[in-house]
């Protein structure tokens, strides 16, 4: 009888565990750091942008941001959508041709003040040849992909 207790207190504690699974693996799943771990400040302000790091960190919307200083972290909390990539970071070339590719945080335009990555630089010269256009379409394409997972297109 005591090696029946026993066994069902396993196999309770192995269904409790189950039970609270999900929201651990959540947990784990959703730890997406932003832009590769760039600082979207450096974007707009050297001529290369700088990796951030674990010192200067913010949360947005379920991603986290890493920055190379806490000025640059306090001026993007002041005004995130000014430093923000379009397309939640994904690369544009991609979304303008309805595809979420993750973007390469080195292959990037900024264009009338916005940032643009693309997946690599063979994309990112394709981009190039026809950037107003492109724009565009991934402005359009984006209101109907933006909540829809890579793997669904």
């Amino acid at each position: 009888m005591n090696m029946f207790k026993h066994a069902i207190l396993a196999v309770t504690s192995l269904f409790a565990f189950l039970l609270s699974a999900p929201s651990f693996a959540d947990s784990i799943t959703n730890n997406v750091v932003g832009a590769g771990g760039y600082d979207l400040t450096t974007y707009f302000s050297q001529e290369k942008p700088q990796r951030g790091n674990g010192h200067h960190l913010t949360e947005l919307n379920g991603v986290t941001y890493l920055f190379a200083t806490d000025e640059n972290k306090k001026v993007f909390e002041a005004n995130p959508e000014k430093f923000l990539p379009q397309y939640g970071g994904y690369c544009s070339f991609g979304v303008s041709v309805n595809k979420k590719f993750v973007a390469d945080p080195e292959q990037f335009d900024i264009v009338n003040g916005k940032l643009y990555l693309n997946l690599d630089a063979k994309i990112r010269s394709l981009w190039l040849q026809n950037m107003s256009d492109r724009i565009t379409d991934a402005d359009k394409n984006w209101k109907t992909i933006a909540n829809k997972k890579p793997s669904e297109l």
